[in-house]
Protein backbone atom coordinates (compact mmCIF):
# COMPACT_ATOMS: atom_id res chain seq x y z
CA UNK A 1 0.00 0.00 0.00
CA UNK A 2 1.51 3.06 -1.22
CA UNK A 3 1.52 6.10 1.30
CA UNK A 4 0.51 9.38 0.32
CA UNK A 5 2.62 12.35 1.42
CA UNK A 6 0.67 14.34 4.34
CA UNK A 7 1.52 17.82 2.34
CA UNK A 8 0.33 16.38 -1.19
CA UNK A 9 -3.69 15.18 0.37
CA UNK A 10 -6.21 17.55 -1.63
CA UNK A 11 -7.32 19.94 0.68
CA UNK A 12 -11.25 20.85 0.50
CA UNK A 13 -13.84 21.91 2.61
CA UNK A 14 -15.85 19.10 4.69
CA UNK A 15 -15.59 16.01 2.37
CA UNK A 16 -16.31 18.24 -1.10
CA UNK A 17 -17.61 21.15 -2.58
CA UNK A 18 -16.07 24.54 -1.42
CA UNK A 19 -12.78 25.26 0.03
CA UNK A 20 -13.27 27.22 3.30
CA UNK A 21 -11.59 29.92 5.48
CA UNK A 22 -10.53 27.05 7.37
CA UNK A 23 -9.11 24.73 5.11
CA UNK A 24 -6.16 27.21 4.50
CA UNK A 25 -3.28 25.59 5.44
CA UNK A 26 -1.45 29.80 5.34
CA UNK A 27 -3.62 32.39 5.16
CA UNK A 28 -1.25 35.41 6.41
CA UNK A 29 2.59 36.28 6.75
CA UNK A 30 4.43 35.91 10.15
CA UNK A 31 3.83 39.85 10.53
CA UNK A 32 -0.06 39.14 9.53
CA UNK A 33 -0.36 40.45 6.12
CA UNK A 34 -3.17 38.62 4.16
CA UNK A 35 -1.78 36.42 1.32
CA UNK A 36 -4.49 37.49 -0.78
CA UNK A 37 -3.70 41.02 0.03
CA UNK A 38 -0.34 40.35 -1.55
CA UNK A 39 -1.54 38.23 -4.46
CA UNK A 40 -3.31 41.80 -5.59
CA UNK A 41 -0.42 43.40 -5.65
CA UNK A 42 1.51 41.82 -7.87
CA UNK A 43 -0.98 42.20 -10.44
CA UNK A 44 -0.91 45.81 -9.98
CA UNK A 45 2.59 46.13 -9.86
CA UNK A 46 2.36 44.06 -13.34
CA UNK A 47 0.17 46.70 -14.48
CA UNK A 48 2.56 49.80 -13.86
CA UNK A 49 5.56 47.90 -14.97
CA UNK A 50 4.25 46.86 -18.19
CA UNK A 51 3.09 50.60 -19.01
CA UNK A 52 6.81 51.99 -17.33
CA UNK A 53 9.07 49.41 -19.47
CA UNK A 54 12.39 50.00 -19.36
CA UNK A 55 13.57 53.44 -19.99
CA UNK A 56 16.51 52.51 -21.90
CA UNK A 57 14.92 49.99 -23.99
CA UNK A 58 12.10 52.46 -24.65
CA UNK A 59 14.37 55.22 -26.33
CA UNK A 60 15.76 52.42 -28.86
CA UNK A 61 12.56 50.47 -29.65
CA UNK A 62 9.11 50.95 -30.91
CA UNK A 63 6.01 48.36 -29.59
CA UNK A 64 4.23 46.39 -32.49
CA UNK A 65 2.01 43.48 -32.93
CA UNK A 66 3.07 42.64 -36.62
CA UNK A 67 4.90 40.04 -37.54
CA UNK A 68 6.91 42.01 -40.44
CA UNK A 69 6.58 45.51 -41.69
CA UNK A 70 7.63 47.83 -45.14
CA UNK A 71 9.87 50.14 -43.72
CA UNK A 72 11.62 52.95 -45.79
CA UNK A 73 15.73 52.80 -44.96
CA UNK A 74 16.43 56.22 -45.59
CA UNK A 75 14.72 59.32 -44.11
CA UNK A 76 13.60 61.86 -46.91
CA UNK A 77 11.05 64.58 -48.01
CA UNK A 78 8.80 65.08 -50.79
CA UNK A 79 9.67 68.27 -52.85
CA UNK A 80 7.22 70.96 -55.37
CA UNK A 81 8.22 71.01 -58.77
CA UNK A 82 7.40 73.81 -61.09
CA UNK A 83 4.05 74.39 -62.22
CA UNK A 84 2.94 73.97 -66.23
CA UNK A 85 -0.35 75.09 -67.88
CA UNK A 86 -1.23 71.64 -69.08
CA UNK A 87 0.84 69.54 -67.01
CA UNK A 88 -0.62 67.11 -64.26
CA UNK A 89 1.66 67.44 -60.58
CA UNK A 90 3.47 64.03 -59.54
CA UNK A 91 1.54 62.32 -56.54
CA UNK A 92 3.16 62.01 -53.07
CA UNK A 93 4.00 58.07 -52.89
CA UNK A 94 5.31 55.78 -50.11
CA UNK A 95 9.06 55.62 -50.11
CA UNK A 96 10.00 52.75 -53.18
CA UNK A 97 13.16 51.68 -51.12
CA UNK A 98 11.23 50.64 -48.34
CA UNK A 99 12.38 47.41 -47.07
CA UNK A 100 10.23 44.06 -45.74
CA UNK A 101 11.75 43.91 -42.06
CA UNK A 102 10.79 40.87 -40.15
CA UNK A 103 10.03 40.30 -35.94
CA UNK A 104 11.33 36.96 -34.11
CA UNK A 105 9.31 35.79 -31.43
CA UNK A 106 9.70 33.66 -28.49
CA UNK A 107 8.38 33.01 -25.03
CA UNK A 108 9.58 33.51 -22.27
CA UNK A 109 8.95 31.81 -18.15
CA UNK A 110 10.30 31.73 -14.52
CA UNK A 111 8.39 29.86 -11.52
CA UNK A 112 7.98 31.17 -8.33
CA UNK A 113 7.40 28.32 -5.39
CA UNK A 114 7.24 28.90 -1.79
CA UNK A 115 5.95 26.54 0.74
CA UNK A 116 3.20 26.56 3.10
CA UNK A 117 5.47 26.99 5.73
CA UNK A 118 7.92 29.32 3.76
CA UNK A 119 4.87 31.31 3.77
CA UNK A 120 3.39 30.96 7.35
CA UNK A 121 6.99 31.69 8.70
CA UNK A 122 8.11 34.76 6.10
CA UNK A 123 7.46 38.15 6.50
CA UNK A 124 5.20 40.34 3.71
CA UNK A 125 9.32 41.83 2.52
CA UNK A 126 10.25 38.59 1.96
CA UNK A 127 7.67 37.20 -0.15
CA UNK A 128 7.82 40.38 -1.82
CA UNK A 129 11.09 40.61 -2.64
CA UNK A 130 10.38 37.31 -4.67
CA UNK A 131 8.68 39.37 -7.20
CA UNK A 132 10.81 42.28 -7.34
CA UNK A 133 13.52 39.35 -8.40
CA UNK A 134 10.99 38.14 -11.46
CA UNK A 135 10.88 42.34 -12.15
CA UNK A 136 14.37 42.43 -12.47
CA UNK A 137 15.24 39.72 -14.43
CA UNK A 138 12.54 40.34 -16.97
CA UNK A 139 14.30 43.77 -17.07
CA UNK A 140 17.39 41.81 -17.96
CA UNK A 141 15.98 39.90 -20.32
CA UNK A 142 14.19 42.27 -22.51
CA UNK A 143 16.86 45.27 -21.99
CA UNK A 144 19.78 42.54 -23.33
CA UNK A 145 17.70 40.96 -25.76
CA UNK A 146 17.21 44.77 -27.54
CA UNK A 147 20.67 45.40 -27.33
CA UNK A 148 21.91 41.82 -28.79
CA UNK A 149 19.65 42.58 -31.99
CA UNK A 150 20.83 46.69 -31.82
CA UNK A 151 24.91 45.00 -31.49
CA UNK A 152 24.53 41.86 -33.38
CA UNK A 153 24.38 41.94 -37.21
CA UNK A 154 23.73 38.46 -37.38
CA UNK A 155 20.55 37.91 -39.61
CA UNK A 156 17.49 35.67 -38.63
CA UNK A 157 14.41 34.36 -39.12
CA UNK A 158 10.94 34.63 -37.81
CA UNK A 159 9.15 32.20 -37.60
CA UNK A 160 7.14 33.27 -40.21
CA UNK A 161 10.17 32.70 -42.12
CA UNK A 162 10.71 36.61 -42.91
CA UNK A 163 14.31 38.02 -42.65
CA UNK A 164 14.90 39.52 -39.46
CA UNK A 165 17.85 41.90 -40.02
CA UNK A 166 20.23 43.86 -37.84
CA UNK A 167 21.51 47.39 -38.78
CA UNK A 168 23.43 47.67 -42.72
CA UNK A 169 26.22 45.01 -42.55
CA UNK A 170 27.52 45.20 -45.84
CA UNK A 171 27.39 41.60 -46.73
CA UNK A 172 23.87 40.53 -47.81
CA UNK A 173 23.31 41.78 -50.98
CA UNK A 174 21.29 45.10 -50.21
CA UNK A 175 22.62 48.43 -50.23
CA UNK A 176 21.49 51.19 -48.51
CA UNK A 177 19.33 53.81 -50.23
CA UNK A 178 20.44 57.30 -51.45
CA UNK A 179 19.77 60.50 -49.52
CA UNK A 180 19.49 63.51 -50.91
CA UNK A 181 21.49 62.37 -53.81
CA UNK A 182 24.07 61.09 -51.60
CA UNK A 183 24.92 56.86 -53.01
CA UNK A 184 26.36 54.64 -50.45
CA UNK A 185 28.76 51.89 -51.14
CA UNK A 186 26.85 47.77 -51.34
CA UNK A 187 30.01 47.35 -48.52
CA UNK A 188 28.44 49.91 -46.31
CA UNK A 189 28.26 48.54 -42.91
CA UNK A 190 27.24 49.82 -39.42
CA UNK A 191 29.67 47.37 -37.58
CA UNK A 192 32.80 49.38 -36.85
CA UNK A 193 35.90 48.46 -35.21
CA UNK A 194 38.41 51.04 -33.49
CA UNK A 195 41.60 49.51 -34.18
CA UNK A 196 42.78 51.06 -31.17
CA UNK A 197 42.80 49.93 -27.55
CA UNK A 198 40.53 52.94 -26.21
CA UNK A 199 37.86 54.47 -28.02
CA UNK A 200 38.71 58.53 -29.34
CA UNK A 201 36.73 61.28 -30.28
CA UNK A 202 37.24 60.09 -34.36
CA UNK A 203 35.52 56.93 -33.50
CA UNK A 204 32.68 58.39 -32.18
CA UNK A 205 32.20 60.98 -35.27
CA UNK A 206 32.40 58.20 -37.51
CA UNK A 207 29.39 56.47 -36.20
CA UNK A 208 27.58 59.89 -36.12
CA UNK A 209 28.53 60.32 -39.59
CA UNK A 210 27.55 56.96 -40.55
CA UNK A 211 23.78 57.59 -38.65
CA UNK A 212 23.27 61.27 -40.06
CA UNK A 213 24.46 60.81 -43.62
CA UNK A 214 21.30 58.12 -44.07
CA UNK A 215 19.31 61.25 -42.56
CA UNK A 216 18.68 60.24 -39.47
CA UNK A 217 18.98 62.53 -36.05
CA UNK A 218 19.07 65.83 -38.37
CA UNK A 219 15.00 66.65 -37.89
CA UNK A 220 12.89 67.96 -35.02
CA UNK A 221 11.72 65.23 -32.93
CA UNK A 222 14.99 63.60 -33.51
CA UNK A 223 18.09 63.49 -31.00
CA UNK A 224 21.19 61.87 -31.55
CA UNK A 225 22.10 59.45 -28.44
CA UNK A 226 25.69 57.94 -27.36
CA UNK A 227 25.41 54.75 -25.51
CA UNK A 228 28.31 53.56 -23.85
CA UNK A 229 28.92 51.84 -20.45
CA UNK A 230 30.31 54.26 -17.67
CA UNK A 231 34.23 52.99 -18.91
CA UNK A 232 33.90 53.96 -22.08
CA UNK A 233 31.99 57.11 -20.96
CA UNK A 234 34.80 58.69 -18.80
CA UNK A 235 37.36 58.39 -21.43
CA UNK A 236 34.20 60.31 -23.39
CA UNK A 237 34.05 63.38 -21.20
CA UNK A 238 37.64 64.21 -21.38
CA UNK A 239 37.57 65.13 -24.58
CA UNK A 240 38.33 68.54 -25.68
CA UNK A 241 38.17 70.80 -29.27
CA UNK A 242 41.59 71.26 -30.36
CA UNK A 243 43.11 68.19 -28.43
CA UNK A 244 44.55 64.43 -28.31
CA UNK A 245 41.68 62.64 -27.58
CA UNK A 246 44.04 59.89 -27.38
CA UNK A 247 47.70 59.92 -26.90
CA UNK A 248 48.94 59.94 -30.89
CA UNK A 249 45.00 59.32 -31.65
CA UNK A 250 42.90 62.37 -33.33
CA UNK A 251 42.07 65.65 -32.36
CA UNK A 252 38.58 65.97 -31.10
CA UNK A 253 36.22 68.12 -33.13
CA UNK A 254 34.12 69.21 -30.15
CA UNK A 255 34.04 69.64 -26.35
CA UNK A 256 32.24 67.32 -24.27
CA UNK A 257 30.19 69.67 -22.37
CA UNK A 258 28.58 68.56 -18.98
CA UNK A 259 24.84 68.21 -18.81
CA UNK A 260 22.73 70.84 -16.59
CA UNK A 261 22.62 67.89 -13.77
CA UNK A 262 26.23 68.00 -13.74
CA UNK A 263 27.80 68.52 -10.03
CA UNK A 264 28.62 72.06 -9.47
CA UNK A 265 32.25 72.50 -10.92
CA UNK A 266 34.76 75.78 -11.39
CA UNK A 267 35.54 76.61 -15.16
CA UNK A 268 37.64 79.35 -16.70
CA UNK A 269 35.91 78.88 -20.26
CA UNK A 270 32.42 79.89 -21.49
CA UNK A 271 29.96 78.12 -23.06
CA UNK A 272 28.37 79.02 -26.07
CA UNK A 273 25.35 77.40 -27.14
CA UNK A 274 22.72 75.22 -25.03
CA UNK A 275 23.95 72.54 -23.28
CA UNK A 276 22.48 69.03 -22.91
CA UNK A 277 19.37 68.78 -20.34
CA UNK A 278 20.01 66.76 -17.04
CA UNK A 279 17.80 63.49 -18.37
CA UNK A 280 16.34 62.44 -21.40
CA UNK A 281 13.53 59.58 -21.53
CA UNK A 282 13.96 59.65 -17.78
CA UNK A 283 17.58 58.92 -18.37
CA UNK A 284 20.29 60.30 -16.94
CA UNK A 285 22.43 62.68 -19.65
CA UNK A 286 25.97 62.78 -18.51
CA UNK A 287 26.65 65.92 -21.45
CA UNK A 288 27.15 66.46 -24.79
CA UNK A 289 29.83 65.83 -27.35
CA UNK A 290 28.55 67.83 -30.68
CA UNK A 291 24.84 67.13 -31.58
CA UNK A 292 24.82 63.44 -29.49
CA UNK A 293 23.96 63.59 -25.81
CA UNK A 294 25.87 60.74 -23.65
CA UNK A 295 23.99 58.15 -21.77
CA UNK A 296 25.98 55.56 -19.80
CA UNK A 297 24.95 52.12 -18.71
CA UNK A 298 25.81 48.98 -17.51
CA UNK A 299 23.56 47.12 -20.02
CA UNK A 300 26.43 47.94 -22.64
CA UNK A 301 29.00 46.13 -22.52
CA UNK A 302 32.72 47.52 -21.69
CA UNK A 303 34.02 47.89 -24.87
CA UNK A 304 31.23 49.22 -27.20
CA UNK A 305 29.91 52.36 -28.14
CA UNK A 306 26.49 53.05 -30.06
CA UNK A 307 25.36 56.45 -31.67
CA UNK A 308 21.28 56.00 -32.24
CA UNK A 309 18.93 58.64 -33.23
CA UNK A 310 15.57 58.33 -31.41
CA UNK A 311 12.56 59.99 -31.87
CA UNK A 312 12.26 59.53 -27.56
CA UNK A 313 10.61 56.43 -25.83
CA UNK A 314 8.45 54.13 -27.68
CA UNK A 315 8.57 56.22 -31.53
CA UNK A 316 8.03 54.71 -34.46
CA UNK A 317 11.63 56.13 -35.99
CA UNK A 318 13.27 54.09 -33.06
CA UNK A 319 15.71 51.27 -34.63
CA UNK A 320 14.15 48.46 -32.91
CA UNK A 321 10.79 46.78 -33.25
CA UNK A 322 9.57 44.67 -29.72
CA UNK A 323 7.50 42.69 -31.14
CA UNK A 324 4.24 41.43 -28.75
CA UNK A 325 1.33 38.96 -29.21
CA UNK A 326 -1.78 40.15 -31.42
CA UNK A 327 -3.28 39.30 -28.45
CA UNK A 328 -3.69 41.93 -25.79
CA UNK A 329 -4.25 38.93 -23.00
CA UNK A 330 -0.54 37.44 -23.58
CA UNK A 331 1.41 41.00 -24.00
CA UNK A 332 3.54 42.23 -21.17
CA UNK A 333 4.92 40.33 -18.29
CA UNK A 334 2.22 38.28 -17.13
CA UNK A 335 1.95 36.22 -13.89
CA UNK A 336 -0.39 33.21 -13.89
CA UNK A 337 -1.24 30.54 -11.11
CA UNK A 338 0.24 27.59 -10.43
CA UNK A 339 -1.31 24.12 -10.24
CA UNK A 340 -3.24 25.14 -6.86
CA UNK A 341 -4.83 28.61 -7.87
CA UNK A 342 -6.57 28.94 -4.86
CA UNK A 343 -2.86 29.58 -3.42
CA UNK A 344 -1.31 31.10 -6.27
CA UNK A 345 1.52 32.48 -4.24
CA UNK A 346 2.54 28.92 -3.34
CA UNK A 347 3.57 28.49 -7.13
CA UNK A 348 3.39 30.83 -9.65
CA UNK A 349 4.55 32.10 -13.19
CA UNK A 350 5.68 34.48 -15.16
CA UNK A 351 5.60 34.86 -18.29
CA UNK A 352 6.44 37.31 -21.40
CA UNK A 353 5.95 36.73 -24.97
CA UNK A 354 8.20 38.77 -27.27
CA UNK A 355 10.70 39.13 -30.38
CA UNK A 356 12.94 42.05 -32.25
CA UNK A 357 14.62 42.88 -35.36
CA UNK A 358 15.64 45.95 -36.70
CA UNK A 359 13.30 48.78 -38.17
CA UNK A 360 15.87 51.30 -39.21
CA UNK A 361 18.69 50.04 -40.49
CA UNK A 362 20.84 53.35 -40.58
CA UNK A 363 19.44 54.99 -37.37
CA UNK A 364 22.46 53.39 -35.55
CA UNK A 365 25.80 52.71 -36.10
CA UNK A 366 27.75 50.89 -33.30
CA UNK A 367 31.45 50.39 -32.70
CA UNK A 368 33.87 47.56 -31.23
CA UNK A 369 36.82 48.96 -29.39
CA UNK A 370 39.48 46.46 -30.48
CA UNK A 371 43.17 46.81 -31.70
CA UNK A 372 41.75 44.69 -35.01
CA UNK A 373 39.85 46.00 -37.85
CA UNK A 374 37.01 43.57 -37.84
CA UNK A 375 33.59 43.77 -35.81
CA UNK A 376 32.45 40.74 -33.01
CA UNK A 377 29.58 40.98 -31.64
CA UNK A 378 29.36 41.13 -27.96
CA UNK A 379 27.67 38.03 -25.71
CA UNK A 380 24.95 40.10 -23.69
CA UNK A 381 22.76 36.90 -22.75
CA UNK A 382 23.51 36.70 -19.24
Amino acid sequence: MTTLDPYLVPLCGSDSGYSTAGDVLVNQTADGVDLNTIWGEVAQILQIFNNERSRLTALLSYSTTAIADAVPQSVSSDSFEQASEFGEPHAIREAPEALLMGYDFKDFDLASRMTWQFLRDASAEQVRSVITRALEADNKNTTTTILDRLFNPEERLSPENHRVFGLWTGTDGITPPPYLGKEFAPETSHYLASNAAVVDSGDIEDLIRQVTSKGYGRSAGSQLLILANPVEGEMIQTWRKGVESRTGGPVAKYDFVLSSSAPAYLSEDTIVGQIAPGEFGSLPVAGSYGPAWLIESEFVPVGYVAVVATGGPNSAINPVAFRQHTNPAYQGLRVIPGRDQRYPLQDSFFARGFGTGVRHRGAAAVLQVTTGSTYTAPTLRW
